[in-house]
């Protein structure tokens, strides 16, 4: 069977989500400041019931544009980070240096694999990459072309290394940090734990992908080696700029803070600096950019489309009604059997809150109580947040990167389901089984 076109699918979510802002009563959860997060959270307890405010129709369209004007950093990081990578690809860099790559790695080059997974994941593990993947995915769809596998494997080796990264990390600032400092404990705390967990997942996810590229490959490493072009200084200039580039784009993330603006201006430098470097000229240059944006219109407007679907649930104030049911529901369980419902719970939130510090300061400040109650540690409650939204990312629809990513390579979402179904399932039970572990040990 084959699911929707992604845009029909969205598109069929936010109706749905309309449709429940008619069922489900409308709640709110009081809300204070944080000083610990710097972030406004919600007061555990607070839930309250408040006028209802259903959807109508025409509303839920307007929360298309809406929700497309609600992403409209991310929107923009990626039509310029789009742009400027249409940039690099224009002056033959990338194609250069990877016809030159693939006859030296021989009948090795299923090395490549591990080597970018890790790549990735350590992305996903420092800095939650996503969106940042969608630019990159052209240059990855050349590599594997090259070297004999599909589509799909450029999909697992990018987006679902990163997402397990993230998922798993021990630092990962948007999400386990900000998790920790909502809940009241000490960041990095229990790091040893998530790092053992890390490794397992990571070799799961790995071996995975290695397993599927095996399966898939075809003896297309060297077509064409014959005809490639020497990769002269200004090809190695180029990829020079880029490895710099991201070099400064980590540095800038970590130390300076920086959010999708100056990530964005960053990249539109070197576009800029690349065409010149690359031959292109100005004018060369402004129409490779524009190529570029052209090619990152669909993957752009697959985030804005997601991003209606919570703008639809919080115009129709029942999202902190999901949360207060989901909690509630949890309160008389046994401690082992809450904690694993609390991941699941979590995984529920996550399709309609699509954003794992969002999510994070929603349900922490409700689930952190929650724990206190079950006698079960608050580091228990922020695993089983950890775990059960990071890797919803993997598989919610209402992940617009998610979507996007895949989009770009030219996967479908059933076929990404269908083939990183196995790797999705046995990741997720690594997950409840940690989370079974912290609670037996008592990690704290």
């Amino acid at each position: 069977m084959r699911l929707p076109h992604p845009l029909t699918l969205l598109v069929g979510c936010t109706i749905i989500a309309a449709a429940l802002t008619h069922v489900l009563p409308a709640g709110k959860f009081d809300m204070r400041e944080d000083p610990a997060s710097g972030r406004k959270v919600a007061v555990a307890g607070s839930y309250h019931r408040v006028p209802a405010q259903p959807v109508t129709p025409f509303q839920t369209v307007v929360a298309i544009p809406d929700g497309i004007i609600d992403a409209a950093s991310v929107i923009a990081f990626v039509f310029l980070v789009g742009g400027a990578f249409g940039v690099v690809d224009k002056t033959g860099a990338l194609r250069d240096g990877i016809d030159w790559l693939v006859p030296r790695l021989g009948d090795r080059g299923i090395i490549a694999i591990p080597i970018v997974c890790l790549a990735f994941a350590a992305g996903g593990a420092f800095e939650n990459m996503q969106e940042e993947i969608i630019a990159i995915v052209p240059a990855l769809l050349v590599l594997t072309q090259r070297l004999g596998y599909d589509a799909l494997t450029v999909a697992e080796m990018s987006v679902g290394s990163a997402a397990v990264g993230s998922a798993f990390s021990p630092i990962n600032p948007f999400q386990v940090l900000i998790g920790q400092k909502v809940a009241g404990i000490p960041q990095f705390s229990a790091a040893q734990f998530r790092i053992v967990f890390l490794a397992i997942a990571l070799a799961l996810w790995i071996a995975g992908t290695m397993r599927h590229a095996h399966r898939v490959h075809v003896a297309t490493a060297t077509a064409g080696a014959g005809d490639a072009r020497p990769f002269g200084w200004r090809g190695q200039a180029v990829l020079g700029l880029v490895l710099a580039t991201f070099a400064v784009f980590v540095w800038g993330v970590a130390k300076l803070h920086w959010d999708f603006d100056q990530e964005a201006a960053l990249f539109f430098v070197m576009g800029v600096i690349a065409g010149i470097l690359g031959g292109l000229g100005i004018a060369g240059t402004a129409e490779a950019f524009v190529e570029g944006f052209q090619s990152m219109a669909y993957a752009a407007l697959l985030i804005g489309f997601a991003r209606s679907i919570s703008t639809v649930m919080e115009q129709g104030l029942i999202i902190d009604t999901v949360v207060n049911g989901l909690a509630s529901a949890l309160a008389g369980l046994p401690t082992a059997l809450a904690a694993l419902g609390m991941m699941g719970a979590q995984a529920a939130i996550h399709v309609p809150v699509p954003s794992v510090s969002g999510q994070a300061v929603l349900t922490l400040p409700v689930f952190a109580p929650v724990a206190d109650l079950l006698h079960m540690s608050r580091q228990v409650a922020v695993l089983a947040y950890q775990y059960g939204a990071g890797m919803c990312e993997l598989m919610t629809p209402t992940n617009g990167a998610l979507m996007a990513i895949l989009a770009a390579a030219g996967v479908r979402y059933d076929e990404w389901i269908r083939g990183a179904g196995l790797m999705l399932a046995l990741v997720t039970a690594l997950g409840a089984a940690a989370v079974a572990v912290a609670v037996a040990v008592g990690v704290t």
